[in-house]
C-alpha cells in the first residue's frame, strides 16, 4: 500500500465527521488494500472460477461504502469491518452454489484450504462460519480474532490492536482457536 496507515486513519475519521472529499481520496487506497486481501484468499483458486477476486473486492467494496452512521477509528478497524463483510459474502456464496450439507460428506480439510472457495469446499466455507458462530458463543474474543487473521488478512499486532489486547494474547487466543476450529471441523466430519 502506498500510503501510511496514519493516513488511512485520518481520512477514515474525516470521512466519519462528514467530510466526502476524504471519503473520495480514501476509497482508492483501501480498495487496493481490499484487492490484495481478497487475492490472497483466492490466488489458490483454480482458473476460470466463477467468484473471481474483483467479484470479491467489488462486493465488500460496495458494502463497506454503504455503511451508515459508522465511526471508523482506525485502518485496523476499517479492515475488521471488511473482514466480516468478506466473511459474509464468501458464506453467502458458498451457501448460494448448493454445496452446504452440514458436514454430511465433508473431508478433513486444513483451516486455511477451507477459505477457498470454489465448488468442492465451499461446504467447508460453510463448516467454517458455524463453527465460528459456535465458537463466538462462548468465546467472543477467539472467534474475533480467527475472523480479523482469516477473512480480514489482520496481522497479529493489527488484531490487538482492534481488540484492544495485547499481541501476545492475541498469538495465545489464536492457537487456542484454531485447534478448537480444527477439532470441531474434524468431529462434524
Amino acid at each position: 500500500m502506498s500510503s501510511s496507515p496514519h493516513e488511512v486513519t485520518r481520512l477514515l475519521v474525516a470521512w466519519s465527521n462528514g467530510d466526502q472529499t476524504a471519503r473520495d481520496e480514501l476509497m482508492p487506497l483501501v480498495y487496493d488494500e481490499l484487492r490484495r486481501l481478497a487475492h490472497q484468499y483466492m490466488k489458490r483458486e483454480r482458473p476460470g472460477h466463477t467468484l473471481q477476486t474483483s467479484g470479491l473486492v467489488n462486493e465488500a467494496f460496495l458494502r463497506l461504502v454503504d455503511q451508515r452512521n459508522v465511526q471508523w477509528k482506525n485502518r485496523a478497524h476499517f479492515f475488521a469491518i471488511a473482514a466480516q463483510t468478506m466473511r459474509r459474502i464468501l458464506v453467502d456464496y458458498a451457501r448460494n452454489r448448493h454445496y452446504a450439507k452440514r458436514g454430511g460428506s465433508a473431508r478433513q480439510v486444513s483451516l486455511d484450504e477451507a477459505l477457498i472457495v470454489s465448488e468442492k469446499r465451499s461446504a467447508e466455507v460453510v463448516a467454517l462460519d458455524e463453527a465460528l458462530k459456535q465458537l463466538s458463543e462462548f468465546d467472543v474474543r477467539k472467534s474475533q480474532i480467527v475472523e480479523l487473521r482469516f477473512f480480514g488478512g489482520l496481522s497479529i499486532d493489527e488484531t490487538a490492536e482492534v481488540l484492544n489486547v495485547s499481541p501476545g494474547t492475541i498469538m495465545r487466543d489464536w492457537t487456542l482457536a484454531k485447534a478448537w476450529l480444527r477439532r470441531e471441523m474434524t468431529e462434524k466430519k
